[in-house]
């Protein structure tokens, strides 16, 4: 397992990209808040937790990037970057969650 793509901002950020809770996150890799709270924060996640978290990012479509000089980092792959959620014109009050 390449450990740079289990950094735990690397995580974060791939779950912020989906908007994802750690919720949402642990629950599409069939593991508890903790593991993913484990896996973002100074815990150490097992290394079947950060599998099944790295799988469930990459099905859900996050891309890693490996360090290219500027350094390594999450992207949405493709179609699904422009996919979901609202834009900015169609923001208001009654979606606002």
């Amino acid at each position: 397992m390449n450990r740079s793509r289990t950094e735990p901002r690397r995580i974060a950020a791939a779950r912020a990209l989906l908007g994802w809770s750690e919720g949402d996150l642990a629950a599409a890799a069939g593991l508890d808040e903790g593991a993913v709270k484990d896996a973002e924060g100074p815990g150490t996640p097992s290394a079947g937790s950060a599998e099944r978290i790295l799988g469930a990012l990459e099905k859900a479509g996050i891309v890693f990037l490996d360090e290219d000089g500027n350094g390594p980092g999450v992207r949405l792959a493709g179609p699904l970057a422009r996919a979901e959620g609202l834009r900015p014109d169609q923001l208001n009050a009654s979606n606002d969650e």
